[in-house]
């Protein structure tokens, strides 16, 4: 039973062992250090058309996958849905979800006679990750060095300090298709699957071109695992390396996650649902049960730590049943985000 429940746990963000040992991270202002970069990665779009290369501030090529409605009306402008995929999987895994489905029938706009969206998905890139073995390295994004100062990069005494390079890649990808004209700037939104969601969070806190987020399954990207730099979001200046400014305190924000989720997403999530509160961000709290159904509480015997330690809580049954929820897009709720949207243009255009 063991044995079997390992060689499961190792497809996706969670483990009955552990992998090497890392060095302490040095925390600084903005968390952990920027994660070191192993490669780039080349997305398959599939029916989508590939963007990209961008060089990024490590010199490494970025992608992204450009999905357009082919319901579009002539000449108007689009919402546009930026999509961030999970950890240990790529932009092309959007088609595990049923946004692109949704994308020639549903509207965004106020009018709505006004059907489609654009949908973005952004690439990340290889780098290591403070996440259980074996997602402590792969393809993903880094929530982890929480530099994202809409200015760029930012110095401090003598020190300057880049911006973080996976939010530089997806400002790039959306001035590139907003450039277009093709845009409308009032209804740019972000979502996210996994380590996706808590990247959707960070940036959409941290950038006031973002109308909404709406995610599905996020470990709190500020505080997660084996995160080894925890910080308290607050809306103004830090008093210490243990809080990091956000400076879109305004985001409306939807997270969908599950009374049971690996590794004790579900009481990490209401974590971060508290700080963001404490921080002035609104969130939309939904907890679904194995069903799909909303509920109004964490299933225990799935982890009870609100810190997602490394070494879960979580029963192996609970274990089992989390992980399979966790790879699971919530589709009966897809529609509920897009609404969310829907109901949350930008108040004004940056």
């Amino acid at each position: 039973m063991k044995k079997t429940f390992c060689l499961a746990i190792i497809v996706f963000l969670f483990s009955c062992g552990s992998g090497a040992t890392d060095p302490p991270a040095v925390c600084g202002p903005f968390g952990a250090p920027s994660a070191a970069v192993i490669s780039d990665v080349k997305p398959s779009c599939g029916d989508g058309k590939l963007l990209g290369p961008w060089k990024d501030a490590d010199k490494i090529d970025r992608y992204a996958c450009l999905y357009e409605p082919k319901a579009a009306s002539p000449n108007s402008k689009l919402p546009m849905i930026v999509y961030l995929h999970p950890s240990l999987f790529s932009a092309g895994w959007i088609t595990q979800t049923n946004i692109l489905d949704l994308q020639n029938s549903v509207s965004l706009s106020a009018d709505p006679r006004n059907v489609g969206y654009i949908v973005l998905a952004p690439e990340g890139r290889k780098t290591t990750h403070y996440y259980p073995f074996p997602d402590n390295t792969g393809v993903g994004w880094d929530n982890w060095y929480r530099q994202l100062n809409p200015a760029g990069d930012v110095k401090i005494g003598n020190t300057i300090w880049r911006e973080n390079a996976d939010a530089a890649t997806i400002d790039h990808f959306i001035a590139s298709e907003v450039a277009t004209g093709n845009v409308d700037t009032s209804r740019i939104y972000i979502s996210g699957w996994s380590n996706g969601a808590a990247m959707a969070y960070l940036y959409a806190v941290n950038r006031p071109n973002i109308a909404a987020a709406a995610v599905y399954s996020a470990p709190n990207p500020f505080g997660a695992f084996d995160d080894p730099c925890p910080q308290q979001p607050v809306a103004g200046a830090p008093s210490s390396n243990q809080q990091i400014q956000i400076f879109n305190p305004g985001a409306r924000t939807m997270h969908v996650h599950n009374a049971c989720d690996v590794g004790g997403i579900c009481p990490n999530g209401e974590l971060m649902a508290s700080q963001m509160n404490s921080a002035g961000v609104v969130v939309d709290d939904v907890i679904l049960d194995n069903r799909h159904q909303q509920v109004h509480a964490c299933t225990d015997s799935c982890g009870t730590d609100p810190n997602a330690p490394e070494k879960s809580t979580a029963g192996i049954t609970g274990s089992v049943i989390g992980l399979g929820n966790h790879m699971r897009w919530p589709k009966e709720w897809t529609t509920a985000m897009l609404d969310f949207f829907r109901q949350h243009p930008l108040k004004s255009t940056p």
